[in-house]
């Protein structure tokens, strides 16, 4: 008999939910130390829900919990980069190609394309940008596999936020985002899945190439 999961608290929801925001959008940035006391003043809160909300944050990889540092925003660098776009690059277009050859609606990623172009900051086209990748692979029949993509989808989230602080490329990702939903609308399966394999593939070489190590400005000193 599988377990029903436990609602979230709606007050850790919130305080969860806007610390990701945060996080998402550079208001906290790689490396920050997150306050239970701090936080929990600014949410009008008791420290409880900052606790569990962090806890959970931990667990999707967007903090690190330390015994001697406390709880920080994670850094990025290029092997954590690697490894999350690495997850990506295994799964997605494979989500995705289930979801167009199953005939899935989309209107949710062309919503969220029209959002991202219609955003007038970085934070609103990446939180875009994110709905649009999700709107593609959340269709595909599988929900495990689903899931194991939104496991991945903050930190991948938080490496494009760190990237486009350094080079600004949404112009061109826009252009790539427009070619996939046109191949997925067209019912060209296999034709989505590469252009989205190739759009993956082209962005971490582009903010993480192979020589460039941990050169990233935003490296963890130990941090694996």
């Amino acid at each position: 008999m599988t377990s029903v999961p436990t609602p979230i608290p709606s007050r850790t929801q919130y305080v969860l939910d806007a610390i990701r925001h945060r996080i998402l959008t550079g208001r906290l940035t790689p490396g920050q130390a997150l306050v239970e006391t701090e936080l929990a003043a600014q949410f009008g809160v008791s420290k409880t829900p900052v606790r569990e909300a962090l806890k959970t944050l931990a667990g999707t990889g967007l903090v690190v919990m330390s015994q001697y540092k406390g709880v920080t925003v994670r850094m990025v660098d290029a092997d954590m980069a690697r490894e999350v776009y690495d997850v990506r690059l295994l799964l997605e277009p494979e989500a995705l190609r289930r979801s167009v050859g199953r005939g899935a609606c989309l209107d949710a990623a062309r919503d969220a394309l029209h959002r991202a172009d219609a955003a007038t900051d970085t934070a609103e086209r990446s939180l875009a940008n994110r709905d649009f990748h999700r709107a593609l692979y959340l269709p595909c029949g599988n929900p495990l596999l689903g899931r194991m993509l939104d496991e991945v989808r903050d930190q991948a989230a938080l490496v494009s936020a760190v990237a486009w602080a350094a080079a600004p490329s949404w112009e061109r990702e826009a252009d790539e985002h427009r070619e996939i939903l046109r191949r997925a609308l067209d019912g060209d399966a296999d034709g989505a899945a590469r252009a989205l394999h190739a759009h993956i593939a082209s962005f971490v070489k582009r903010a993480f190439p192979p020589d460039s190590q941990d050169t990233s400005p935003h490296r963890q000193e130990g941090h694996r």
